[in-house]
Order: C-alpha cells, then structure tokens, then sequence
C-alpha cells in the first residue's frame, strides 16, 4: 500500500468530517438518533446488508465467459471479504482481496481474470447509478434550480450520464476489435516495460475476456438486471433511513443521493470512506432542504449501522477461509 496516498485519504477523511460537524452540536445529533424509529433502522440495516449477495450473484454472469458457472458460496464469501477490507483497510484494499479471496477459493479463476471481472462489475454500478439519479432529477418533486458548487444539478447528471456512457462505448469498442487492444498494449509495453510485456498482454487479454459479457444478450441483460436490483434495493434503505430519523423526502431523493455519495467516495479516504461519506450526504440532502442537522444525524447513523453487519461477515469468512492480511499484501505488491 501507497504511505503518502494513504495518509493524503486519513487527512481528507479528518478534514471533510471536521467541516461537516463544524456547525452542527454532538448533542443535537444524539437526541436525533436517540429519538429515531429503532424498528425503521433495523429494517434499513437489514435491507442495507443485502445488497451484497445480490454483488456477489451479480459476478457470476460476469465471469462465467472466462470461468464458467461458478458457485454461489465463494463468489458471496469473496464479496463480504472484499468489503470487510475497504472498511478497515484504505485506498480500496477490498477489490483486490475479493479477487485474491475468489481465486484462493476456486484455483481455476485466475487471479488476473477476477480483477478484469472487477472492472466490469465497477462499469455498470456506474452506468445503473447514473441513470438512476437522472431519473431521480426527472421527478416533479425534485427542488427546482437546485444547484452543487455553483453548477446545476442536470449539468452534474447529464455529464455523469455522458462519461458513464462513453466507458460504456470505449468497453465495447474493445469487445469489437480484441486484437486491436491486444496489439496496442504490447507495443506500448514493449516499448516502456519490455521485461514485463508478457505480464502486461496477458493481463490485457484477461481484461477483454472478462468484457465478453457484453457480447452476449443474455449475460449482459443478468448483469444489468442484478445491478439494478442492487441499487434500488440500496436506495430503498436510504430511504427507510430518512423515514426512521425524520426526514421528509420522496424516494427518488434517495436514487439522488446515491449518486452523489457515489460521486464522494470515489475520492482517497480512509477506511469505511469515514467523513467522505457524511460530507457527501449533507451536501446531498440539502439539495431538497433538509436542515444539515438532521442530515448529518442521519448520515452517522445509517452509515454505522451498515458498516458493522458487512464487516463482522466479512471477518469470519476472512479467517474461515483462511487468509492472513500479509497474503493480500504481499499478493498486492507482486
């Protein structure tokens, strides 16, 4: 792992916290939390944690053109693991230790071809989220003239709609013409790292082999359909979150926020993406007037409650398996 980019994510996790709590009084946020509706935020909890088997079910068509048809077991251990670890480790050590997990567990998925499979899965959580939240801006009940950092809010989703979009395109272009790719990658790597380009072309090659879910109608109709079941779901316990603390808002304000907390954590952070989350959330909720108070209360509390089921999961599947922490970093710095 990186020291200065982990320590750049710990500073702006501190920061980010620092500005969200800076106006807003520990007391209030308790009597908010301790006032809140338990049985809502047991629901939010539970419909919260489920969205990672619906991850980890969601993989299987993804790798099924390099690997077959994979079980469901360690494809859902390989999930909870790798989110485990983004939540106790920083810069995303998760997506690479649900690679290393899946490919520990099941030797015939080669460890190259479940990080490719990754970037796939990331593709369409960015495609669906996007779409979701411009449908989200389409509802009459969206504040009008609502704007972030001084930029309307339809130029900050057709812009998202439009990168998202244009990934997509890039993915199938690779699709369409493999050799291209392929040929490309070696002579750039022969010409800068010629001692690695056999490593890099076969990385390369994995890559486009996990891409081949986009050839076939059926493959690419599961993944779509698993990944919008994933983020509805995890809209809907957004949502029974507001309900529990208070907050008056439609559920497309939910579909909203997902993007923009998708948009947040995307940046270094530490662990558990602390501070980067609650500083996107207000930013989000205040887009439909909710006082930051509230919104910050509620923030702190949904984000505690789902942090800890996923990751107690996750450790007891870590230590089942059987994995140490020094084999994934060691594994990540080959």
């Amino acid at each position: 792992m990186k020291p200065g980019r982990t320590v750049m994510g710990f500073l702006l996790s501190a920061l980010l916290l620092w500005w969200t709590l800076r106006d807003v009084p520990l007391d209030a946020v308790w009597n908010v939390l301790r006032e809140a509706n338990v049985w809502l935020f047991a629901l939010c909890t539970i419909v919260g944690t489920s969205i990672f088997p619906m991850r980890a079910r969601k993989w299987r068509p993804i790798l099924e053109p390099v690997a077959g048809r994979l079980p469901f077991g360690p494809l859902w251990r390989s999930t909870a693991i790798g989110m485990m670890m983004n939540n106790v480790f920083p810069l995303r050590a998760g997506e690479f230790a649900r690679a290393f997990a899946l490919s520990r567990e099941v030797p015939a998925v080669a460890m190259t071809s479940a990080l490719g499979s990754l970037a796939v899965d990331r593709i369409f959580d960015a495609l669906v989220v996007f779409l979701l939240m411009f449908a989200a801006m389409l509802d009459p009940q969206f504040p009008p003239g609502a704007t972030i950092a001084g930029r309307s809010m339809s130029d900050v989703a057709v812009g998202g709609v439009a990168l998202v979009g244009a990934a997509l395109a890039v993915c199938y272009v690779i699709v369409l013409r493999p050799q291209v790719v392929v040929g490309l990658a070696s002579r750039v790597a022969g010409r800068l790292l010629p001692a690695r380009r056999d490593l890099i072309v076969g990385f390369v090659e994995l890559g486009v082999g996990s891409l081949a879910v986009l050839r076939d109608t059926r493959r690419f109709a599961a993944v779509f359909g698993w990944t919008l079941l994933h983020w509805l779901t995890h809209a809907l316990a957004l949502w029974l979150g507001f309900e529990a603390v208070g907050i008056e808002a439609p559920l497309s304000a939910a579909l909203f926020l997902q993007g923009v907390l998708a948009i947040g954590v995307a940046v270094p952070s530490s662990p558990g993406f602390f501070g980067v989350f609650e500083a996107a959330a207000s930013v989000g909720l205040t887009v439909y007037g909710v006082p930051k108070e509230l919104a910050v209360s509620w923030a702190l509390g949904y984000h505690l409650l789902t942090f800890v089921p996923i990751t107690v999961l996750g450790a007891l599947y870590f230590a089942r398996v059987g994995l140490r922490v020094r084999d994934v970093t060691q594994a990540q710095a080959r």
